[in-house]
């Protein structure tokens, strides 16, 4: 099997690849959260910017952030688990939420907030490949408010064999595909929106934006890795001098623990002997 150089995963390409065909990502938003095309009327992408300087900064993200229909929605793509993802995802929509509210306006003006993730990695113990989450009551499963919704799309859950008329799974056999021989297989399909999907990836990959691009942000984050591994050497060095400094203090105190009951013994030898020339 011939692996794909890039997939419909890696960052910068599902970033510019949906910025710059929006008809596509609205399509794509529709499945993910079960909505008809026709009910949409506003449709903005409200962070289609990637400035290349940004590309090195630590906190710079290739979500995809849109406003449809009043509502924020927050789309975002995850190959690894680095630990504490829920809590990520949970502090990205606290951050959306809080700041949708305008100056002077009360609470109830505050907008519903969703969040996407399309993740490639196995998150919860359930067979299911899509979960969503609501504040609800533990007991009477109330909810609370339903301005808050997390979706996850657990990539390697969806079946092997998949129906041709259920679009969503067709997407995220798209976003799952690593080799050129399963991306034909579904572009061979011949249905229109996937092989547009995969017209757009193959515009996308051929252009040389994208490749200075995703040069831009692999260095970046070889960067990182590096600063991280030798701040971690570094720390371990500060360990092993720190333990090493422990167990020395150690060695001394049990020496002088030792020197103590050895003069101990002595004089208490140096007594008996003393008492028994006495007797």
């Amino acid at each position: 099997m011939t692996k794909l150089e890039y997939t419909f995963k890696t960052d910068i390409l599902f970033k510019m690849m949906f910025v710059k065909n929006p008809d596509l990502l609205k399509l794509l938003v529709c499945e993910l959260l079960g909505i008809k095309l026709e009910s949409i009327g506003k449709f903005v992408i409200t962070n289609p910017d990637m400035p290349p300087e940004n590309l090195g900064d630590k906190f710079c993200k290739l979500d995809i952030l849109m406003d449809i229909n009043g509502q924020r929605v927050n789309l975002e793509i995850q190959v690894r688990n680095k630990g504490s993802f829920p809590e990520r995802v949970l502090f990205n929509w606290a951050r959306e939420y809080s700041s949708a509210l305008p100056s002077g306006k009360n609470y109830s003006n505050l907008p519903r907030v969703i969040n996407i993730s399309l993740i490639h990695f196995n998150l919860f113990k359930c067979k299911e490949f899509h979960s969503e989450f609501q504040p609800l009551e533990i007991n009477r499963h109330e909810l609370l408010s339903d301005k808050m919704s997390f979706h996850f799309f657990e990539l390697k859950k969806i079946p092997v064999n998949i129906n041709t008329e259920n679009m969503l799974l067709l997407w995220l056999a798209l976003f799952k595909a690593e080799t050129m021989e399963e991306l034909r297989k579904i572009e061979d399909l011949e249905i229109p929106v996937m092989n547009q999907a995969i017209d757009a990836y193959y515009s996308i990959t051929a252009d040389s934006e994208f490749r200075e691009r995703e040069r831009l942000w692999e260095k970046a984050r070889h960067d990182e890795a590096t600063a991280l591994y030798y701040a971690e050497q570094k720390g371990e060095k500060r360990e092993r001098k720190k333990w090493k400094s422990v167990v020395a203090e150690q060695k001394a105190e049990i020496a002088d623990n030792y020197v103590k009951i050895a003069s101990k013994d002595t004089e208490i030898a140096r007594l008996k002997a003393e008492l028994e020339k006495r007797q």
